[in-house]
């Protein structure tokens, strides 16, 4: 394990450690502050319950990044192959995030009920903008030369758009698909927080009205674990997609 992942990881088991000291000695209620040997417990006894709660939230996370990504995408290439749809519509995109997600959600839910839809659309929000950005950040840094020089040999503009602008924007695409991976949990928890009948989000707060905090931190931890690995997939992804962009770390 290098030094950049030794010292967070020996942090992070002293804070645990910490915390268990604390919560011992003090004598902290369990339903106010457990300790961390009671979150893990709390993982072990109710798994079956947790996993079931999970997969609900990882289908909404799944389908929301998938639309988001394709809807971003979308959003992008018509803002950078149009003036027009630049000056009309990328100032309402950069608008949409003034708009609070966590109150336009219970409208969400009256427009779409307790389903899978609501949650889904808070996802989308929230994870679009990122990518959106990225990409189209990413489209306009190409180096005009190279524009020009598929222009003079007879390249049309989706051509260019394919060949140039495409290629040199995936790794600003890859940055804002990391940002919204990792907080598309976010979105998800906001939706079943509002409404809904499963869920992480859900169980939160069904949990935590029983003063189950235990099980409250275990369904924050799981939510936690991920978004991290949302995150790390992202980034593995774009390995895999860019891999002349992986460079081997050396050590001073």
């Amino acid at each position: 394990m290098g030094h950049d992942r030794l010292l967070p990881t020996l942090l992070l088991l002293l804070g645990i450690g910490v915390w268990e000291l604390l919560a011992r000695l003090l004598a902290v209620p369990l339903w106010v502050l457990p300790p961390p040997s009671r979150i893990l417990a709390a993982l072990v006894r109710d798994h079956a319950l947790l996993r079931h709660h999970l997969a609900v939230t990882l289908e909404e996370v799944a389908v929301g990044l998938v639309l988001s990504t394709m809807l971003a995408v979308v959003l992008a290439v018509a803002i950078v192959s149009s003036r027009v749809v630049e000056r009309s519509l990328y100032p309402l995109i950069v608008a949409s995030q003034a708009i609070p997600i966590v109150a336009l959600a219970p409208l969400l839910l009256i427009w779409f009920g307790y389903g899978l839809a609501p949650k889904v659309i808070v996802v989308v929000l929230i994870c679009f903008f990122p990518i959106a950005v990225n990409l189209v950040d990413g489209l306009r840094g190409v180096d005009p030369e190279l524009v020009d020089l598929v222009r003079s040999l007879g390249g049309s503009r989706w051509q260019t758009l394919w060949i140039v602008r495409v290629p040199a924007a995936l790794p600003a695409f890859f940055s804002g698909l990391r940002v919204a991976a990792a907080v598309s949990v976010i979105g998800a928890l906001i939706g079943e927080w509002v409404g809904s009948s499963a869920g992480l989000g859900y169980l939160m707060i069904r949990a935590a009205s029983q003063f189950h905090t235990d099980r409250v931190f275990a369904a924050v931890l799981l939510s936690a674990l991920v978004s991290i690995a949302l995150f790390w997939s992202a980034g593995l992804l774009e390995r895999a997609a860019l891999p002349w962009r992986t460079v081997p770390r050396t050590e001073s």
